[in-house]
């Protein structure tokens, strides 16, 4: 997907716009309002070009006591003081000088305001243009204090060649083939029109934090090929009262005006959070009234109008029961974290990015990476990637993949960390403990690795157990095998050292749990 933003000038631009602004004010407006400069001179230099004849026009200015006049080409003026001199007018008769008009053209008032006023008023109004584009610029608006009130900032997204598609993503089968449903809606409308059935207006994709929940909306997008707005829940909230139902507003608009199109709010529950609550006592705080602009919007859309909204969230339980009725949010889609097979195609998916040396066992980097994410298995490949550069091979080996789910499970090694003798028979009874446990135990996965290196998650060794298959359910015997293992490290430092040290901390953590679990969630108890 290849977002669509409005180009975006140099600064450069603004200042040159500015500088030929100036220069057509001193060009066209100055010279305008400009006069003849005045040179001073004494009243006996005037007396003596009077009696030359080389006197042209003269005025007489008594309110400012000065007599202004020019030579007798009328080249250049000249001004000199009132003395007491009674013939002053004759001699003037006599040399012939013009007493018909002014000697200066002197500058009206209005274009004197003008020479005052209008350069404070462009340098305003350039420093105001160049002020508001720097606020663009630096993320701000033409909302008070820079917030951009009012506009929903959401990223506008159209098809490209090289758009995420549904291939893209792996290990969701169930939830590709729901939305696989709206893509095809969205290239033959008419279809259900026909029979009278009508898209779900939203679309709600639920699942834990990192399984592909903002892809999957993106390869919807790119399947459909119609434009794609992104905004996060977050977004719509702001401190000032009303303009997060602006923003919804200005959202919903831009998506009618786009129709047919796809709207993604990524965790909605930042707006919509259940009402009435701590946050919300009295009822009319700036978050409530964003989400119920947000529920007439999703209320107001005609049947079959091309706009389908889809949303994402990891606590669906804190979402208002107004939002997730059918005619806003129809169908909940669930993306939960991939089986043995999706991990497996997810790996697959991303080491498709790397170069990769000799020959790669997927099916046992994804049973060692059980319980993981679309995310965390997309960070073990980069790991690996990694790995591989930090020691200046061409492409990455099986033994970066295993070695980068140790660092993603348990932490980087940590190098510094020194550990006496004793500690590390200590460390390494402990783990010796756990792998015999787990050995002599029927129902139990087989040892894979044992290892006493520190590593920053503050363990100072494990012992790594991977599973031959998926499995979906577990008997009380195999949760019990899983207590023992667990505790197989403190009993074999009671025995072989007869006193037992704080390294089972986690250990007995673990073992706490799932004593609980099988008590107070599974039954296991008689």
């Amino acid at each position: 997907m290849n977002e669509v933003k409005q180009p975006k000038r140099p600064l450069i631009y603004y200042y040159l716009i500015a500088l030929a602004l100036l220069l057509a004010f001193n060009l066209l407006v100055m010279p305008s309002i400009t006069t003849t400069p005045v040179q001073e001179t004494d009243y006996g230099t005037f007396m003596r070009m009077t009696e030359d004849h080389d006197i042209g026009k003269v005025e007489i200015d008594e309110q400012q006591n000065e007599i202004r006049f020019t030579d007798k080409d009328d080249k250049n003026v000249y001004s000199t003081a009132m003395v007491s001199d009674p013939d002053l007018t004759e001699r003037l008769y006599d040399a012939g000088a013009d007493f018909s008009g002014e000697v200066v053209q002197q500058t009206p008032l209005w274009l004197s305001i003008l020479a005052w006023i209008l350069p404070i008023v462009v340098f305003i109004a350039i420093g105001n243009y160049m002020s508001r584009k720097l606020m663009e610029r630096a993320g701000g608006g033409p909302g008070a204090m820079g917030f951009n009130l009012g506009k929903s900032n959401a990223k506008i997204y159209v098809q490209s060649t090289e758009g995420i598609r549904f291939d893209d993503v792996a290990g969701e089968d169930e939830a590709k083939e729901n939305l696989a449903e709206v893509v095809d809606y969205l290239h033959n409308p008419d279809k259900y029109k026909a029979v009278g059935a009508a898209m779900p207006k939203g679309i709600l994709l639920v699942g834990p934090p990192g399984t592909g929940k903002t892809m999957l909306a993106k390869a919807v997008a790119g399947e459909s090929g119609v434009p794609f707005f992104s905004i996060s829940g977050s977004e719509f909230v702001e401190m000032f009262v009303g303009a997060g139902a602006a923003k919804v507003r200005d959202l919903f608009k831009q998506a009618k005006e786009k129709a047919p199109c796809i709207v993604f709010i990524d965790e909605i529950d930042a707006v919509g959070e259940k009402r009435g609550g701590a946050a919300g006592v009295s009822g009319n705080d700036e978050r409530e009234q964003t989400l119920n602009q947000l529920l007439t919007e999703m209320d107001g859309f005609e049947e079959n109008s091309g706009v389908i909204i889809l949303a994402a969230t990891n606590r669906p339980d804190s979402l208002d029961p107004a939002l997730t009725r059918p005619g806003r949010f129809d169908r909940r889609v669930p993306v939960e974290l991939p089986d043995l097979a999706g991990r497996e195609a997810i790996l697959k998916v991303h080491a498709k990015k790397v170069k990769t040396e000799g020959p790669i066992d997927f099916n046992k980097i994804a049973r060692m990476a059980s319980g993981a994410s679309g995310a965390e298995l997309a960070n073990i490949v980069n790991e690996a990637a990694l790995r591989a550069v930090r020691d200046g091979r061409p492409g990455a080996r099986q033994d970066d993949f295993e070695e980068s789910i140790e660092t993603v499970i348990a932490g980087y090694q940590k190098k510094n960390a020194i550990l006496s003798d004793e500690e590390k028979r200590i460390v390494a009874y402990h783990e010796i403990g756990h792998a015999l446990v787990a050995a002599e135990q029927t129902h139990s996965a087989p040892v894979t690795k044992i290892t006493i290196v520190p590593r920053t998650s503050g363990a100072l060794g494990y012992t790594m157990q991977v599973d031959t298959g998926q499995k979906n359910l577990l008997s009380r015997e195999e949760l019990e095998n899983k207590i023992a293992t667990l505790t197989g490290g403190r009993a074999a430092e009671e025995v072989v050292f007869g006193m037992v040290t704080t390294g089972a901390s986690n250990d007995i953590e673990q073992a706490t749990k799932l004593a609980r679990a099988m008590i107070c969630q599974y039954g296991m108890t008689d």
